[in-house]
């Protein structure tokens, strides 16, 4: 077999394994969604509860905007897109990276110990053991929001600036993604869940409401070099809104991925050093 041959071999056998890997994912997600139509009722009412949930954070803003018609020159229905985004953001994010966010019973259960001695990446049986379709209820508040705040907002839509809401919502997922990773590695060490990581991803959520300038230039420092939120929400709603032409702006999002390679690398760092909790 020639050097061509085995390239091409080896690539194919990478290509399959990925296709197996994704068919699987979907395969572990549509479990999750049978076994939780087990139980119609149930579900429905987390739903109606996540729902509900995020409208009394809407109302807060409605009711503050009611008194002062702008902050720091942001009109309501700019406030609307900046939280809109972040909460879809964060929803995608819990929704299929919950997994995640509830990897420290695994641990402590002693079930990561069957993950690794499978045949497929661990990060992948992660994902799949925990899809929260719950989470549509919070997402369908975002998403109201959001078309409310695209259509009230004034904002001159072309190409540039739809390509920047896309790219504002995939950064976002990304980010919180990337946090729900480390909580996931910091488990290896802790074996239980580190109650901070919330400020960083429930009070992320929170605090994204305003642009993230409005807390002050050291909160917006931190939010840009540390863990980026402002490189998806508050600079592109900058080039959104035309209060900078800088094109520049609309491709931060995508810049904030970045974020992910230091959590893989704790991630990968956390199995390399797993020990089993004898559970």
């Amino acid at each position: 077999m020639t050097a061509s041959n085995k390239l091409t071999a080896f690539n194919n056998r990478i290509n399959n394994k990925k296709k197996s890997s994704i068919k699987l994912y979907f395969h572990y997600i549509s479990i999750n969604i049978r076994c939780m139509m087990q139980y119609k009722t149930s579900f429905f009412l987390n739903v109606t509860g996540q729902f509900l949930v995020s409208f009394t954070v809407f109302l807060s803003m409605f009711f503050m905007f009611e008194r002062f018609r702008s902050v720091e020159g942001f009109t309501y229905s700019e406030v609307l897109l900046c939280f809109s985004t972040m909460l879809l953001a964060f929803s995608l994010a819990e929704m299929f990276a919950r997994g995640f966010d509830t990897f420290s019973g695994m641990v402590r259960g002693g079930d990561f110990d069957r993950i690794l001695v499978r045949p497929r990446s661990e990060i992948m049986q992660v994902l799949g053991s925990k899809f929260e379709l719950t989470r549509i209820g919070r997402m369908l508040q975002a998403i109201v929001m959001f078309v409310y705040g695209i259509m009230a907002s004034g904002i001159a839509w072309n190409f540039s600036r739809i390509i920047t809401i896309i790219f504002m919502i995939t950064g976002g997922t990304v980010i919180f993604s990337a946090l729900f990773l480390i909580y996931a590695a910091l488990c290896f060490f802790t074996l239980d869940g580190l109650e901070f990581m919330n400020v960083f991803t429930d009070g992320a959520r929170e605090f994204g409401q305003y642009p993230t300038a409005i807390y002050g230039k050291k909160m917006l420092l931190f939010t840009t070099f540390v863990i980026p939120y402002s490189l998806f929400q508050y600079y592109p709603l900058l080039f959104l809104t035309g209060r900078s032409d800088n094109i520049i702006l609309m491709f931060l999002p995508l810049v904030a991925c970045w974020f992910m390679i230091p959590a893989f690398l704790l991630w990968k760092y956390g199995v390399r050093h797993y020990k089993s909790s004898g559970s």
